[in-house]
């Protein structure tokens, strides 16, 4: 069985359009409100913001700006868009 990389939306860059491609097993817990805020598998979507110390992760998926906090934004497995 191949392992898939997991990669993270604090590793991607600001204006990185990508996919979600999953959920991390650690983070579960999360994946209801996840998909309560639209944050499916195959969701398309462009970060706007990284988190910082004062700000959330903010990303725009259908032209709707979505706030993530750390442990949510980690619970997401995403790949970039070339």
């Amino acid at each position: 069985m191949q392992q898939i990389a997991k990669t993270y939306l604090r590793e991607l860059p600001i204006g990185t359009i990508g996919y979600i491609v999953g959920y991390d097993k650690i983070f579960k817990g999360y994946q209801g409100k996840l998909l309560s805020m639209g944050l499916s598998p195959g969701t398309q979507f462009i970060l706007v913001r990284q988190a910082s110390k004062n700000w959330p992760i903010l990303v725009e998926i259908k032209e709707n700006l979505i706030r993530l906090n750390q442990p949510e934004a980690d619970a997401l497995c995403v790949e970039e868009i070339d």
